[in-house]
């Protein structure tokens, strides 16, 4: 019985984990001017790769993370 239990709390981490990658892939794509449903799709498929993805792919000129990095520069 307490092999399962051990089971158990790994899948719930990792259920964690898989969640918030799509959360946060989706928060990315959507400041970056993408739309926030491919960057729910892509965290969701592609799990913590999805995130890295996001991290490097461009922002569009008009989307809020470019007009930030605009302002900066």
């Amino acid at each position: 019985m307490t092999v399962l239990a051990v089971i158990g709390e790994l899948a719930l981490y990792l259920l964690y984990g898989w969640l918030l990658s799509a959360i946060v892939a989706s928060f990315l794509s959507g400041k970056k001017g993408y739309g926030e449903r491919i960057g729910l799709a892509s965290g969701l498929l592609l799990t913590f790769v999805g995130v890295l993805i996001w991290l490097f792919v461009p922002a569009k000129p008009t989307s809020d993370w470019g007009r930030r990095k605009r302002a900066r520069d």
